[in-house]
């Protein structure tokens, strides 16, 4: 039988544990439908948990779920835990005990500084673990699972990959329908809906918030990056951007693209317009040409973030890429500058598997905002995108 996403990933899981000498690592939750773990759809699945419970794996490649009795069989239904121990009144002996066999030197728990993926453990459930573990040598043991979750959320298995190219050629025919219908004098509101009739159509949901995904900037209202669709009419001689994914099979997607509406009488843009089109489509093409195993993501931003501003335009405020995968912005290593809000993210060094959407910007005053968007996945020789890049301005 083959296996599930969830059964591959706590495989993986046991892999990465050795590579980073972690001995264990306890994913500690409860009552999931309110404090969700980002890591539990990977190794728990859509399900929700209800008493306390612990998610373990190990470098010896042991599977351990500790759950309340009545939660048993879900971990079984997993089939991703090779160990499920059940109890009624307290979780505690039952972990205790467990520790205690396995006796790990590390123990590595859900708590970072700079991925909200990796730092799934509620202050006090941490605060109850230190009690749980309070008299024995283990809380002196614990350390950050941030690596752990970063390398297993970003190393795409082929049957993740499958599923993102699908969510990926899905939003790129939903661009394709937009376009068709679009005309100048609808609102961004109008052209959204568009977009949204045909993701319902077909099941599926956008990937992130309706309000505002699709993104539609009709000229430029002074906004740049996630804000809804307005009553802003697209004018002929102005700009439209688009900003879009689906979530499908449960992987994003994360496009953008660029429209010029023609004057009457114009058979191309103006060459204002294509300039800035064409140096943002090279910052992108750039930065995906380094995007090779062992550059860092500060490595890969300051490539296309220097081909923006050497051509004379303001520097974005924003990285230049972030990693795709269960949800829009997936967490890890981000392609962007050492800016205090990113933290050590930006430092972090591309590995095969990753999925980056990679999304250089910049305002044309008078016209619009030109950012092109393009996911793609780094592989031992290096980028491949999995969407169609767009290489030329889309005239209407």
């Amino acid at each position: 039988m083959k296996a599930t996403i969830v059964q591959e990933k706590v495989a993986q899981a046991v892999e990465i544990l050795r590579e980073k000498g972690v001995d264990v690592w306890l994913t500690f939750v409860r009552e999931t439908s309110a404090g969700y773990d980002p890591v539990l759809p990977m190794i728990f699945g859509s399900q929700t948990l209800t008493w306390e419970s612990v998610l373990m794996v190990t470098a010896g490649g042991e599977t351990i779920a500790i759950t309340g009795n009545l939660d048993k069989t879900l971990a079984d239904d997993t089939g991703a835990y090779g160990t499920i121990l059940g109890y009624d009144q307290s979780i505690q002996p039952v972990l205790l005990e467990t520790l205690r066999r396995l006796d790990p030197r590390t123990i590595a728990i859900n708590i970072s500084r700079d991925d909200v993926f990796a730092d799934g453990l509620h202050h006090g459930m941490y605060l109850k673990l230190l009690d749980f573990l309070a008299g024995t040598p283990y809380a002196e043991r614990l350390v950050s699972a941030g690596e752990v979750i970063a390398a297993l959320r970003g190393r795409k298995s082929a049957a993740e990959l499958t599923r993102l190219r699908q969510s990926v050629a899905t939003a790129e025919a939903i661009y394709d329908v937009v376009f068709a219908e679009m005309k100048p004098g609808m609102s961004e509101a109008q052209i959204a809906q568009i977009m949204l009739a045909e993701v319902a159509q077909r099941g599926l949901t956008t990937a992130w918030a309706e309000q505002s995904c699709p993104g539609v900037n009709a000229g430029y209202a002074g906004v740049v990056g996630h804000a809804s669709p307005k009553d802003n009419r697209a004018q002929r001689g102005q700009v439209i951007h688009f900003d879009f994914g689906v979530r499908e099979n449960e992987y994003c997607s994360d496009i953008q693209r660029v429209v010029y509406l023609l004057r009457e009488g114009e058979t191309e843009a103006p060459a204002a317009v294509q300039r800035a089109f064409d140096t943002i489509r090279i910052a992108l093409n750039a930065a995906a040409a380094a995007m090779k195993p062992g550059i860092t993501g500060q490595g890969v931003d300051a490539i296309a973030r220097r081909i923006v501003v050497e051509a004379g335009y303001p520097e974005f405020m924003h990285a230049t890429g972030h990693q795709v995968g269960l949800e829009t912005h997936d967490g890890g290593t981000v392609l962007g500058p050492a800016w205090e809000r990113y933290g050590q993210t930006p430092f972090g060094r591309l590995e095969a598997g990753q999925v980056y959407a990679v999304e250089p910007t910049l305002v044309l005053e008078g016209y619009g905002i030109i950012g092109l968007e393009e996911d793609v996945v780094v592989t031992e020789n290096g980028a491949e995108f999995l969407s169609h890049p767009q290489q030329a301005l889309i005239l209407l």
